[in-house]
């Protein structure tokens, strides 16, 4: 067991193998760096967190080092001191400052860091009020081009070279590199910024809530930064248990979808008249009356879609639903998007495959494997839409749908003529399609930064995401639809329903008690 002792505090780190910027972390205790990233390699380059240590010896006495070091790049060892607020390492800190803002615009009022810069608050922290450079600041011209989604301000680059370390050990592509000494969430200061959100927002009037990104079975952990009922940025939220510290293009920039105008905005059922009434308090009880009318003809004759895009509890409460009208009704899974292959990260030409560090899942979904548990628990198998529609034609089917994106069909041709064939259709869908158009019910779903639930990635990982805007006026969320269906009173609550999720079914059982962990709960033994 190792104790360190930063500021004369003394902190136990046990068997961990920190450097001192990890150490002093622990210790409530913040070392300025600028190009020390715990996913990436140590270039100690930036000199920021240079501090005074020492080492305490057996009598009690302490010796410092006659120099400040990087503390980025020293080991906590056993007595090792650390003194933080000197003045030899405040004057040390301050003078790194001087010389990084040297050439630095003061372009702050139209950055888009401001508000989240490291450089902002260090000089604020630890620099000096005043600078004494007179002469004209170097203003290398900007690249606005780097690439599709990225900006290059090379004026405020104060190479840390975190983007360039990145590429080369992180996505293995090597495209970046500091010549003569000259990624988005990497660079501490506002050089590399993302065309998405430039010049949209400014960050202090975000409103930010920790969710998961539905973009792919990976199911990395975010941050979702919000403003009055828009979503204006996705970030990477740090979990090693699911991706670690980053977060790839699609799923940053694959958002839009939840601003769109264009989605359902309001429930519709068609009328013997051929008017479309929109009253949740008439097509809800009128909807649980055909259901219940089918069923007592044919209690075989009802079918319910779930897709993966639906949380673990919105799939119970409609199942349950579903199965209280009659047994004998079928659960099936919604169509699987999938793309290509796995794509592993870091790339590299070698011939020996290196450790991967990430991986963009194929499958386009973060939810399937939660929602296959729930139609084992009910069906004891699971069978795909598109399977059981070529040899079944149920009287009833109810499509939970709510798959992102309203530029691609979720569903092909092949399948909307197996649908046509049902004679009650009720669609639950983000976007209006032929599918809608040919529902006798529509109901609106609400997309994945409106609702609150649980996810399971690909590795059975269980992540909680959180609500961060409200749905359109008339849009209830689908647990709420379904909730309503069962009669049972009230708003819905995420952790109510997943304590009695994990009490029904054995492979929920750690989600007893309904909270999970910031950084999810493995409901599978992990090697």
């Amino acid at each position: 067991m190792a104790t360190v002792y930063i500021n004369d505090k003394a902190v136990d780190i046990g068997d961990k193998k920190l450097n001192l910027v990890q150490a002093a972390e622990l210790a409530g205790v913040t070392i300025p760096h600028y190009c020390y990233h715990p996913a990436l390699s140590v270039v100690a380059s930036c000199r920021m967190c240079l501090v005074e240590v020492g080492e305490k010896k057996p009598d009690g006495t302490v010796v410092m080092q006659p120099r400040v070091i990087p503390a980025c790049q020293t080991p906590a060892k056993d007595n090792t001191v650390i003194q933080t607020a000197t003045a030899k390492s405040k004057s040390a800190q301050a003078q790194t400052l001087e010389s990084i803002l040297l050439n630095h615009p003061l372009d702050c009022p139209v950055c888009d860091k401001a508000g989240e810069c490291k450089l902002q608050d260090y000089s604020y922290n630890y620099g000096n009020s005043e600078s004494r450079m007179v002469d004209e600041k170097n203003t290398p011209p900007n690249k606005p081009d780097l690439g599709n989604n990225i900006s290059l301000f090379t004026d405020r680059c104060i190479m840390c070279s975190r983007c360039v370390r990145f590429t080369r050990e992180i996505s293995g592509t090597a495209e970046l590199h500091v010549v003569n000494r000259g990624v988005v969430d990497l660079c501490p200061v506002g050089a590399l910024a993302s065309k998405d959100f430039l010049y949209t927002h400014r960050v202090w009037n975000l409103k930010t809530q920790d969710s998961v990104c539905a973009g792919c079975s990976t199911g990395c952990s975010i941050h979702l930064d919000t403003n009055k009922n828009v979503v204006y940025r996705l970030r990477p939220r740090e979990n090693p248990n699911a991706q670690g510290y980053f977060m790839c293009d699609d799923g940053r920039l694959g958002y839009h979808y939840v601003n769109s105008s264009n989605r359902i905005s309001k429930p519709h059922m068609k009328s013997e008249s051929g008017a479309d009434l929109s009253s949740w308090k008439d097509i809800l009880p009128t909807l649980r009356a055909e259901l219940n009318a089918v069923a007592l003809k044919n209690p075989a004759g009802i079918a319910v879609m779930l897709s993966p895009f639906l949380t673990v509890e919105e799939g119970f409460l409609l199942a349950t639903f579903i199965k209280s009208i009659s047994h004998k009704s079928k659960l099936v899974l919604g169509p699987v998007p999938v793309i290509g292959e796995d794509d592993h990260y870091p790339k590299t030409r070698s011939s020996v495959a290196p450790q991967v560090k990430f991986t963009i899942r194929n499958e386009k979904c973060p939810n399937k494997k939660g929602i296959e548990q729930i139609i084992k628990h009910f069906e004891g198998d699971v069978i795909h839409v598109a399977d059981y529609l070529s040899k079944n034609t149920p009287e009833a089917l109810f499509i939970a749908a709510g798959y992102q994106g309203e530029e691609v069909s979720w569903f092909d041709n092949n399948l909307l003529e197996l649908f046509k064939k049902v004679k009650l259709l009720i669609t639950q869908d983000l976007f209006p399609s032929a599918l809608t158009d040919v529902s006798k019910y529509v109901i609106p779903s609400a997309a994945f930064s409106e609702k609150e639930g649980t996810f399971v990635n690909f590795a059975g990982l269980a992540q909680e995401l959180h609500w961060a805007c409200v749905p359109l006026k008339q849009v209830r969320t689908d647990g709420q639809v379904y909730l309503d269906l069962l009669e049972r009173k009230g708003l819905l609550q995420a952790a109510n329903i997943r304590d009695e999720i994990a009490k029904s079914i054995p492979y929920f059982s750690k989600l007893a008690g309904g909270k999970l962990e910031s950084n999810g709960v493995h409901l599978e033994n992990i090697s």
